[in-house]
């Protein structure tokens, strides 16, 4: 077993001295395929266990569909609506353990309203009370404190709006008002889950494409210089997602598509709380959601609609038509309706559902994750990003019980992330910016420390532009940035709205420099 404790900075030179020296020929214990969250977590697993271990990316970290996700750590309520309980339990147990030890610093309660107005009937109120009541006796098992996720209360009408103040009161006879967890962002949560495997002596190598896998190794491409190489190993693990069946046999897949909306947080009254708007004709089992952010946008979410378009993209698209349904059904519940003009920025992922026997809806299908292996390639597919930590066990697991692996036991679930710092003891507001605590946790001052000799790198780049000069640089010594998409679309989440994108681009590109 290798035994290997390091840095957890990442970099174009530390990449390009790893990608060197497994072109040259060495071998290692693991190599897994693709950087979203799944495919992170099997790298830390696997390094944490001491095994030797490469992560290719064929592009950048959390490009795919572990950076379009609806930013939530939630514990499988809808689960419960499809008797899931199973699935539902796992999605309490993995957010206790993303909440309180892998990554506190990243997720954070955030309160849910589910208006109990003209879509929901009285029995099927009371019906989602006990689903909720339920999803709270998971969450004192799985061990989240009540202060960190307080239970279920009715509430009325009048608090309800004082927390999201663009709530209608049309037919209003109160809410229900639940707890979950937030994710502060999906693609800083898997860079703090790369890094951390890089700090255990896993090589993380983005733009390095999957060109061929074999059960020795792949063939790949470095995006960056066109060069062809012959990566080898003693094991592979595909954690690809929905790309999983273009590089090996035995993966069935349905994916289903998720899209999202974004809009200005003013026009909802600048919520404190998330809206659940309850689907009509779904039985109070579907809704769409409006979740502040703290970037100064909602988000509205999310279609659940198989995908058929063939080829899956690399960035799939919201239609008009999944946006005119996240606009019509929030609309039920608010003051203003919301209109097309009103939407700054829209994004979509792709789920790997597992495919079923059955003709079902993709919103019916299990979230449940699968480990299949063909030709000595373990591939680990379904699932979500919220049990994505036992999905990379579980495939790690397939491969330590060969008989030629040696290795220890799972350690995921007693290791904290990099950054990772309770919200007790973050810094206070004084100290440093909120934002920077917010995305860095304990690293908030490393960033405010490259803007020493210069206080104004820490000043926004723009107006509107919730981002400093001093994290871009961060992320290019630290984070792996490699281009100015890094930059703006995952390091920061600047590409979510057009606009700020525009305005931040001079200073992304002056920062690789």
């Amino acid at each position: 077993m290798r035994e290997t404790h390091g840095s957890s900075s990442l970099n174009a030179g530390r990449r390009a001295a790893e990608l060197e020296t497994l072109a040259g020929g060495a071998v290692v214990d693991l190599l897994v395929v693709g950087g979203g969250v799944t495919g992170a977590w099997t790298a830390l697993d696997a390094a944490a266990r001491g095994l030797d271990v490469a992560l290719i990316e064929r592009g950048d970290l959390a490009s795919g569909t572990s950076g379009w996700s609806s930013k939530l750590a939630h514990g499988g309520l809808r689960y419960l609506a499809h008797l899931e309980f199973g699935i539902a339990w796992e999605s309490a147990s993995e957010r206790a353990t993303l909440m309180d030890v892998n990554a506190p610093h990243l997720i954070r309660a955030l309160p849910f309203i589910i208006p109990l107005g003209d879509q929901v009937s009285r029995a099927a109120g009371a019906k989602l009370e006990t689903g909720i009541r339920i999803g709270d006796r998971m969450r004192a098992a799985a061990g989240t404190n009540r202060r960190r996720l307080p239970p279920m209360r009715r509430i009325s009408t009048e608090e309800a709006r004082r927390l999201a103040p663009g709530l209608t009161d049309r037919g209003m006879r109160g809410a229900l008002l639940h707890w979950d967890g937030q994710i502060e962002d999906d693609a800083r949560l898997v860079l703090a889950i790369a890094r951390t495997a890089a700090a255990h002596g896993a090589r993380i190598l983005t733009y390095t494409s999957a060109q061929e896998l074999t059960r020795d190794g792949a063939v790949v491409v470095d995006e960056r210089s066109g060069e062809h190489h012959q990566l080898r190993a003693r094991n592979v693990v595909n954690a690809t997602g929905v790309w999983a069946g273009g590089l090996t046999g035995g993966v069935e897949l349905r994916p289903s598509k998720g899209s999202h909306l974004l809009v200005r947080a003013g026009l909802l009254g600048d919520p404190r709380a998330g809206v659940s708007a309850p689907i009509p004709d779904s039985g109070g089992s579907r809704f769409v959601f409006a979740v502040p952010r703290g970037d100064g946008l909602v988000m509205i979410g999310i279609t659940d609609e198989p995908y058929d378009g063939g080829e899956i993209p690399d960035v799939p698209e919201v239609s008009d038509a999944e946006q005119a349904f996240l606009l019509e059904n929030v609309s039920r519940v608010l003051q203003r309706p919301l209109t097309p003009a009103d939407v700054v920025g829209r994004y979509a992922g792709l789920r790997p559902l597992l495919s079923s026997a059955d003709d079902e809806a993709t919103a019916d299908l299990s979230r449940r994750h699968a480990v299949l292996e063909h030709d000595r390639i373990v591939t680990v597919v379904g699932g979500k990003l919220t049990t994505a930590r036992r999905m990379a066990q579980d495939a790690v697991d397939a491969v330590v019980a060969r008989p030629d692996v040696d290795a220890r036991p799972c350690t995921t679930r007693r290791l904290p992330l990099v950054g990772a710092v309770a919200p007790a003891d973050a810094p206070t507001a004084g100290e440093l910016p909120p934002p920077l605590v917010r995305r860095y946790g304990a690293e908030a001052s490393r960033v405010a420390a490259l803007a020493h000799s210069d206080p104004e790198l820490l000043a926004p780049i723009a107006p509107d532009v919730p981002v400093s000069r001093a994290e871009l640089r961060f992320a290019v010594e630290h984070e792996l940035a490699l281009t100015a998409a890094d930059l703006l679309d995952r390091r920061t989440r600047l590409g979510f709205v057009a606009s700020r994108r525009d305005a931040a681009l001079a200073a992304a590109e002056q920062a690789l420099v």
